[in-house]
This record gives C-alpha cells, sequence and structure tokens, in this order.
C-alpha cells in the first residue's frame, strides 16, 4: 500500500497517522495508497518553513531563479510519461491526456523562465526638475494553491512556477484523491535546486483548506475548482485579508450554425465533450444547435462514439478512461433518468458502451441528451463528466443571450463558416475563453486563463501576464538627487509641472 504523505523544508514530512485518506485507482476501484490528511499543525509547519526561506529567496537573483527553473524544465521534459503514468493511475485519464497535461504544464514553467522580461519596471526621467521615477514589481511573500483532482499536475504548474519566479516561496495543497504528482514535483524541484522551503505540499481535506485561509503569514490563494467553493474561498480569503484568484465552475456552451462544417463540429464535440471523462473545466457541456442542425450533428456524434474505446488510462488503446469515483460516477450518471424525468431525450447512453476494463472500475461511457431546454437541471447544473446536452435555438441571437443568462462564463466556443458572425460572437459572448472552431480555447502560457461571472472570483486570472500581476505588487518610487547648496524649504504641495517644488 502507498503511503503519500507531506513535503515540507525540502524532505518528505510525515503527518499526523491518524488522519489518513484512502487513494483509488478508479479503472479498477480498488484502493492503491494511503495519503496523510494535514491538520491545523502541518499546515503551520509548511508555512513558517515558507516564512523562514522567503527573505533568502526573494534576494536570490533574477539569474538564479531563471536558471532553477530552467534545470526543472530540463529534468521534467524527459519524464513527462513517468508523471502522466502517476496521473493515469490516480485519476484514470488516458495516458496520451495525462501526457498532454504534463506539456501544458511545461509550457508554464518555460513561460516563467523568461520572468527577467516580465518584471521589467518603467522608468521616467525628468517628471519635474530634478525629479525621477520608476516602478518596480516585488513579492508578497508566502503564497498557497489549493489544487482540484481534475489536472493534479498541471493545475499546479499553472500557479508555483511563476509564484516561485517572482520571488515568492510556496504551500500547495493539492487534491487528496490523486495526490502522488504533488510528491513527484516537489522531488524534482528539490533536484533542480530550489532551496529548503520555498516548496512545500500539504496533503489534506478541507481542515488544510481552513487553516490556509486563515493563515496570517499566507499573503495570497490561487484557487480552481468547483463554483460554490470558489465563493467560498474568495469570501474567506479576502475576509482574511488576502489576495485571491478563485476559479469556479463552468457550462461551456459550442455553438454550431448551419454553414459550419459538421464533420468538423462532430468531431470537436467528441473531442471536448468525452476527452478525460468530461472532467475537465473547460470540457464543451452543452452543444447548441441553431437552425436546425441538430439532427445532422447529433448523428455525426452517434456514429464518432460508437466506435470510441473505453477503458483504463494504462491501456493505449483506450481513448476515454473511468470516472474518479464511484460516488460521482453515479452522480453524473444520475442526470440521464433526471433529463428524461424532465422531457428530455437520452439519445446516447454512455451505462450501455462496452468497457474493456476491469468490472469494478468507475466506467460511464460518452451520453447524449437532446431537447434540453434552459430551466432543466441537467442544463443548470455542472454535471462534470460525459454527458452532453443539446439545446435548439432559431438564430446566433438566441444563443448569445442562452450563454449570458447561463450564469457561467469560462468557455465559449463558435464552429461557422461565417467571418461576420465569428466576429460577432467573439464580442458579445459572455466568457472569459472564446473559441473559433476550436473547441477548447485553452490559452497558451503567454496568455492568461480565466473566466466571467461564476466562474472567477477575484480579479487576475491565472498564469501568462496576470499571473506576474498577481504574484508581485506594484510600488512606484519618486526620487530626486539634490546638487550640494540647492536645498530649500517648501509647504506646497509637489506639483509636477514646469519648475515647481516637486
Amino acid at each position: 500500500m502507498n503511503h503519500i504523505t507531506h513535503w515540507i523544508d525540502g524532505k518528505p514530512w510525515v503527518g499526523d497517522a491518524t488522519r489518513r485518506g484512502e487513494v483509488y485507482d478508479p479503472s479498477t476501484g480498488r484502493q492503491t495508497g494511503e495519503v496523510d490528511l494535514a491538520g491545523v499543525a502541518e499546515v503551520d509547519q509548511a508555512v513558517a518553513a515558507a516564512r523562514r526561506a522567503f527573505d533568502g529567496w526573494r534576494s536570490t537573483s533574477l539569474a538564479t531563479r531563471t536558471s532553477v527553473l530552467f534545470t526543472l524544465r530540463a529534468l521534467l521534459a524527459p519524464r513527462v510519461d513517468d508523471l502522466a503514468a502517476l496521473v493515469s493511475a490516480e485519476h484514470g485519464k488516458v495516458r496520451a491526456d495525462a501526457a498532454g497535461e504534463v506539456a501544458r504544464g511545461l509550457e508554464i514553467i518555460e513561460f516563467a523562465c523568461g520572468i527577467s522580461e516580465l518584471l521589467k519596471g518603467e522608468y521616467s526621467e525628468g517628471v519635474s526638475t530634478g525629479v525621477d521615477v520608476h516602478s518596480v514589481r516585488q513579492p508578497l511573500g508566502v503564497v498557497a494553491g489549493i489544487t482540484p483532482f481534475n489536472f493534479p499536475a498541471m493545475v499546479p504548474m499553472w500557479m508555483f512556477p511563476l509564484a516561485i519566479a517572482c520571488g515568492n516561496t510556496f504551500v500547495l495543497k493539492p487534491s487528496e484523491k490523486d495526490p502522488s504528482a504533488s510528491l513527484f514535483l516537489a522531488e524534482l524541484m528539490a533536484e533542480a535546486g530550489v532551496p529548503d522551503g520555498v516548496f512545500n505540499v500539504v496533503q489534506g481535506d478541507r481542515v488544510a483548506v481552513d487553516r490556509i485561509l486563515a493563515h496570517p503569514d499566507i499573503a495570497a490563494v490561487s484557487f480552481v475548482g468547483s463554483t460554490p467553493v470558489a465563493r467560498h474561498i474568495y469570501q474567506a480569503a479576502a475576509g482574511a485579508g488576502k489576495r485571491v484568484q478563485a476559479l469556479g465552475g463552468a457550462k461551456n456552451h459550442m455553438v454550431v450554425l448551419p454553414d459550419a462544417d459538421m464533420a468538423e463540429a462532430a468531431d470537436a464535440a467528441v473531442s471536448a465533450g468525452y476527452g478525460s471523462a468530461g472532467e475537465r473545466c473547460m470540457a464543451v457541456s452543452v452543444l447548441v444547435a441553431v437552425g436546425g442542425c441538430g439532427d445532422e450533428l447529433i448523428e455525426g456524434i452517434r456514429r464518432r462514439v460508437g466506435g470510441l474505446t473505453v477503458g483504463p488510462g494504462s491501456d493505449p488503446d483506450s481513448e476515454m478512461g473511468p470516472l474518479i469515483t464511484a460516488e460521482h460516477r453515479e452522480r453524473v450518471a444520475s442526470y440521464l433518468d433526471i433529463g428524461e424525468t424532465e422531457g428530455a431525450r437520452v439519445v446516447i447512453d454512455g451505462r450501455e458502451h462496452p468497457t474493456n476494463g476491469d468490472a469494478g472500475g468507475y466506467w460511464l461511457g460518452p451520453c447524449l441528451i437532446d431537447g434540453v431546454l434552459p430551466d432543466m437541471q441537467v442544463y443548470r447544473d455542472e454535471i462534470f463528466g460525459p454527458v452532453l446536452s443539446i439545446v435548439r435555438v432559431d438564430s446566433l441571437d438566441s444563443a448569445l443571450d442562452l450563454i449570458r443568462e447561463n450564469g457561467y462564463g469560462n468557455g465559449a466556443a463558435i464552429f461557422t463558416g461565417s467571418g461576420a458572425a465569428a466576429q460577432r460572437f467573439e464580442t458579445e459572448v459572455e466568457a472569459g475563453m472564446v473559441g473559433i472552431n476550436i473547441a477548447i480555447p485553452v490559452p497558451v502560457s503567454s496568455y492568461s486563463f480565466g473566466g466571467w461571472q461564476g466562474s472567477l472570483f477575484g480579479d487576475l486570472h491565472v498564469y501568462g501576464p496576470d499571473g506576474v500581476r498577481f504574484y508581485t505588487r506594484g510600488k512606484a518610487v519618486t526620487s530626486r538627487w539634490s546638487r550640494i547648496g540647492a536645498h530649500h524649504a517648501s509647504l506646497a504641495f509637489p506639483a509636477s509641472t514646469g519648475g515647481g517644488s516637486a
């Protein structure tokens, strides 16, 4: 039985053995490990280690920080498959999907390697007689990341490379459902030369989260998860005086116009709706069929999912794996019955899809529900599984209204051959990330990831330029070096015009 514990002050840290969680292989339903669950004491020890390390790390040159990050990238790049195997074993996603997750995390490390350019300030000479002004961005101190089960490698890498590159020290609280990836990353950080205490991991549940939110030495909290929890994180952390970015849930819409390439749209719907068993915050969960194209779209999806291979992530032939837990699988599958009760029609029932895996695995094949209306629970709720809903509307106007009134605003996509329609959609849609003939519009590392409305609590998105701004605070410095004998006192308010007293 694998024992997974914390990483504090540069080494494994065994916590209170009386509080442990169980870790399962979702493809078999069998327990594979136990994870220590941090209490207040373990969180406090991690924060204390990070606080001790902060002064030395913030004083470390940008060149040295960059060198460490380059080394981290060099160590991780040849071990993508190793980390992907860990992710697949505990989350269930297929190896190719897990490797893609790690690759996207590597992109953020590469972006953080440019920290010398990203932290450049501004300088204005002679704003008044003999007066110059310049700006700098400085680290916050100890910062924390609370990350979800669906991307146990990528989402932490959205956060800690930039936070550490900016001069902060970091405490990570990963999901207790698939915790091993966090220790893999911690070991690589140590091997790359990150000083003890700069990067720490506390495994745990709500006890650890609540202590992080309240701890007086944590300056900022980053979070990715469901909307109710994101709202709680935001309110609790902001109430404690912390800077917060809390990314919530999603109900991502993919609008298909009649002039779209229907084969391309069907391919995209299958990939974006059923990849990683739908357990993605950017998964498409609503197909909006405009102007009568729904039947053709359904048939295209039906043809593609009929031969889709559902099986364990360790099998290279598998295209879709299990869901994360038995409870989550039952919850997701229940929406098929809920949808039918509300008057929708199940046209593809994933409970009947053949699987190549162990009978104890948490399997659910691709599901498609037609005739969904905005007042139905199957439309309103974030299902977070391989269940696609089809809503039929008569115009692009109606599609835009649907998205605007949904309450989420993470991502939205349109498939069309019309440049005018695409341009209008880009301008008017209420979402933070927009795809045009691309179903999963996750930005590259030099842009930032984040939604609108109920999908984001806080002002700044993760990684990219917003990530740098989140993990630093600005300081404007106004300076004058007077010549000998030029001193005089004045009680006038400093002015910046002419030869004033500034």
